[in-house]
């Protein structure tokens, strides 16, 4: 069999009971974009049972849903990308990554700044597409590159690709993530290449992750010391500093990770296929379009409708996200919110799956279903999953349309 878990990035649910220590009480990035766009089309969701997750407004409620269905809280500190989706793989953090509010210590920029052999612009919170904007023209006549953070550990290096080289930029990062350790160990290093010119710079499909190594084995490690395969396509890679996998396939988008999705499954050559759609955050969460967040969402169900029916009898599907970010809410950054979780496939069982303490109970079921040794965080649910009948009814309505 192969195991899918497919991730859409920041597709959070409701806040979660500690969110106010984060100041995201109130958000809702899937309800909130629903709302924001006066009713969304998923009708593949749909029929898997996103509905009886939570209220979206154009989703129904279906009395028979073709997936297992529940939702998940984060157990471990904090909202980034990276704490997320090493606690998928069974790794939760006991301490939050580091944030800098204020820009980093100088300490920091003097000695980045020696490493690179030049100076560095903003060092402050920002939103990648405003600090390009803002400091862009700057950029351009000295050559400095462009330093910023968000709400999130990060720290991200901003540059034009005609004044510094990708290969250069990508230098850049590495010398930052080794000096990024101890106390300053942000979970993210982030190349940020643009081009254009001043009032209307954007940002490459050139970005670059460079993530702190997991600092114990996740489900990845496991997987592939029992001599499973596992390919990680999107940021997968970049988000376990290539840890765990036998195989990575970049993705310029979220059609091209659905479609790279679709080879993997349709090849068989994998046990574990894990795979980060990071558009809904990158494009329409971090830039407040709610409405970009709706078509993209819906641009996704298509793209969802053509890989089902292509799952094989024993093949198992597993959506979920790592975070929300609400594109309605005045901030920029991640929230901290519940996510979604479906459970597909041809033997089945639908069903309700409750509230997941930890989104580590993801990790723990795939471990059961590819039958890993595995006694880290996490309770597995595949026991309950079983259906003998298989069948495939959304198969079959598919092949039919």
């Amino acid at each position: 069999m192969s195991v899918i878990v497919l991730v859409i990035d920041s597709v959070g649910i409701g806040a979660l009971p500690d969110a106010a220590f984060y100041g995201d009480e109130g958000s809702n990035t899937l309800v909130n974009v629903s709302k924001a766009a006066d009713g969304l089309a998923l009708p593949t969701l749909e029929y898997l049972g996103l509905g009886k997750i939570v209220s979206v407004k154009g989703v129904a409620d279906v009395s028979e849903p073709a997936a297992a269905y529940g939702r998940m809280a984060e157990a471990g500190p904090g909202k980034d990308t990276t704490t997320g989706h090493w606690e998928l793989m069974g790794l939760v953090l006991d301490i939050p990554f580091p944030v800098y509010p204020h820009g980093f210590p100088r300490s920091i920029i003097s000695a980045f700044e020696a490493r690179i052999g030049r100076r560095t612009l903003g060092n402050k919170p920002a939103s990648g597409t405003a600090i390009i904007a803002e400091l862009g023209a700057q950029h351009l006549v000295t050559g400095y590159p462009i330093i910023y953070t968000s709400g999130d550990s990060v720290f991200q290096i901003a540059a034009h690709e005609e004044v510094i080289s990708l290969e250069e930029l990508y230098d850049m990062c590495t010398e930052a993530r080794t000096l990024l350790t101890g106390p300053h160990a942000v979970g993210r290093v982030i190349a940020r290449p643009f081009v254009g010119k001043p009032g209307s710079f954007r940002r490459t499909a050139n970005r670059r992750d460079f993530s702190l190594p997991p600092p114990a084995p996740t489900i990845l490690d496991v997987a592939l010391k029992s001599g499973k395969s596992v390919l990680g396509i999107g940021k997968i890679g970049d988000i376990f500093a290539g840890r765990g996998l036998s195989d990575v396939w970049h993705s310029s988008n979220n059609q091209e990770g659905m479609a790279l999705t679709n080879e993997a499954v349709m090849s068989a050559k994998w046990d574990l296929v894990f795979t980060n759609l990071v558009d809904f955050d990158m494009l329409y969460g971090h830039r407040n379009d709610p409405l970009g967040y709706a078509q993209a969402l819906e641009q996704f169900d298509r793209d969802l409708s053509r890989l089902l029916p292509n799952l094989k009898p024993e093949d198992v599907l597993i959506i979920t996200a790592d975070h929300g970010c609400d594109p309605t809410t005045p901030s920029t950054d991640h929230s901290r919110e519940y996510v979604p979780l479906l459970v597909y496939g041809h033997r089945i069982t639908p069903q309700r799956l409750g509230t997941r303490r930890t989104f580590a109970d993801v990790g723990a079921t795939v471990a059961e279903m590819l039958d890993l040794p595995w006694k880290g965080p996490g309770t597995g649910f595949s026991a309950s999953l079983s259906n003998s009948k298989g069948g495939c009814t959304h198969c079959e309505k598919s092949r039919e349309r």
